[in-house]
């Protein structure tokens, strides 16, 4: 297969598992030198050792001590940094009333403030080089509001506002700054593995069953299938090749139909 993005270096957080670990993959399919990135340090290594030539740190993505530490990682073993993939979240789903102010912090801390912390080590690093590609995994809930679902579409709203953003300030360097809105992931971990999985959550918020809750999702659709981990590394690949040089502070949607604007 041609190589897209050969020989570039890619930070990818939340690597360790589902649509970070697919993305991984992806990367290194792609040719990139990958760093794996996750909260989650044993099960980045094994994300990167099972790839040509990566290697696994260990960050919390709202700590900002750590943030930097990844990239300075990436630079001292790879002597330079192309692509960050901002890709780490959590989804604590509750009706508004019992969400407590704690929990819906932790939400903007990983979720929004994450990104905002990545996105600045990683240009500062990119600046001197002259170029440079964020791309931001954020969701079709950055552009429409989510019932019960409260703060993580707030974090993500605000992620597309700070892609925007980003985008204008970072122009000048040549650095690219982009967002993609995946659609309902609905054959993924996240929604099927686990007690904290979507499906189980919504079908507790909304009272209904499990089975009702997937049908209602994929009725949504034009295209009527769930989104799949290829559909986003599809336009990641894209996003982060010369092909969309053109192409800043966009918010893609990669829903089926689902979301248009």
């Amino acid at each position: 297969m041609n190589q897209r993005l050969l020989n570039q270096t890619a930070v990818i957080t939340g690597g360790a598992q589902g649509l970070g670990e697919a993305l991984a993959h992806r990367l290194d399919a792609e040719g990139c030198k990958v760093v794996v990135a996750d909260i989650n340090l044993d099960s980045a290594q094994k994300v990167a050792a099972s790839l040509h030539d990566a290697i696994a740190v260990r960050v919390d993505v709202s700590d900002e001590q750590q943030v930097e530490a990844m990239v300075h990682s990436a630079v001292e073993h790879y002597g330079r940094l192309d692509l960050l993939i901002s890709n780490a979240a959590i989804l604590i789903a509750k009706p508004v009333t019992e969400f407590s102010g704690e929990q819906w912090k932790k939400m903007m801390d990983v979720n929004l403030v994450g990104y905002f912390l990545c996105a600045k080590a990683a240009a500062k690093v990119m600046i001197p080089n002259g170029k440079g590609s964020i791309i931001q995994i954020n969701s079709k809930s950055g552009k429409k509001g989510s019932s019960k679902n409260s703060a993580y579409a707030a974090a993500k709203f605000g992620g597309i506002g700070l892609t925007q953003s980003l985008a204008l300030e970072l122009a000048e360097f040549g650095i690219r700054v982009n967002s993609i809105c995946p659609g309902n992931l609905l054959n993924s971990p996240l929604w099927n593995d686990g007690p904290n999985a979507l499906f189980k959550q919504y079908a507790k918020n909304q009272n209904i069953t499990e089975e009702q809750v997937r049908q209602k999702y994929l009725n949504q659709v034009p295209l009527g299938r769930s989104c799949e981990y290829d559909d986003i590394a599809n336009v990641m690949v894209f996003l982060a090749s010369d092909e969309a040089s053109y192409m800043t502070g966009q918010a893609i949607n990669v829903t089926g139909g689902q979301e248009m604007r």
